[in-house]
Parts: C-alpha cells; sequence; structure tokens
C-alpha cells in the first residue's frame, strides 16, 4: 500500500493564455530587405555593399537569397496593317535578392539608409 508520503507532487497547471504570451516575448526583429533590378550585375554589387556595411557593424545576416527572376513578355507586329506573320518578341527581366537582418541596431539602419546605390536597383526595406 502506498502512504501519503510517497505521492509525487502534482504539476502546476498553466493557463493556455501564459503558454502563448511566452513565446511571443522571444520573437526576434528582422529587417528584410528585397533588392530589385534589371541588370543583375549591378544588382549583385549592390548587394555586396549591403552586406559590407552590415558586416562592418557585426549584424546578423541570412542571405542574399535568390528570388525567381520576374520576366515579362510582349510580342509586337513589326508592320502597321497587313504582315500579320512579321512580329517581334521583347522581354524585359527583373531579378531580385533577399537579404535578413536579424536584431539590427540603429546604427545599421542608419548606415543602410545612408548607403549610395547605383540607380535602377530598387530597395523595399520591412521591419518583420
Amino acid at each position: 500500500m502506498a502512504t501519503t508520503t510517497d505521492k509525487k507532487p502534482r504539476a502546476k497547471r498553466v493557463s493556455k493564455a501564459a503558454k502563448v504570451a511566452s513565446p511571443a516575448a522571444l520573437v526576434d526583429h528582422k529587417l528584410r530587405i528585397r533588392v530589385s533590378a534589371y541588370e543583375h550585375k549591378i544588382l549583385d554589387l549592390s548587394v555586396k555593399q549591403i552586406m559590407d556595411t552590415a558586416a562592418r557593424l557585426d549584424a546578423k545576416v541570412v542571405g542574399p537569397v535568390p528570388l525567381p527572376t520576374q520576366i515579362k513578355r510582349w510580342t509586337v507586329n513589326r508592320s502597321t496593317f497587313v504582315h500579320k506573320d512579321a512580329r517581334e518578341q521583347f522581354e524585359m527581366r527583373i531579378h531580385k535578392r533577399l537579404i535578413d537582418i536579424i536584431n539590427p541596431s540603429p546604427k545599421v539602419v542608419e548606415a543602410l539608409t545612408n548607403l549610395n546605390l547605383p540607380s535602377g536597383v530598387t530597395i523595399d526595406v520591412k521591419m518583420v
């Protein structure tokens, strides 16, 4: 027979609200940078410049992750009226990269806003 001293102590019950709230306190902030350009060489140079700036300020960087290239295509008649078979095809490629900076300091954010990047490079910055 078991005596009263052999009982295991009961675990405390934790409410669902406490379970949900604790992981939210540990969430890291990310600075998500999407860089896009028509020329991949200029894009890679600007991404390298962003990475060097973040590395110089000891920020934790994830990426660059190459995103799928967006291709826009158009087909246009060469002549104005009669010659339906004579056509030209054009395409425009938009290359994209994704960089995440985890827990950026204010110095990192300020350095990234002051970067002088080449024309034709589009940058979207979000805090996630």
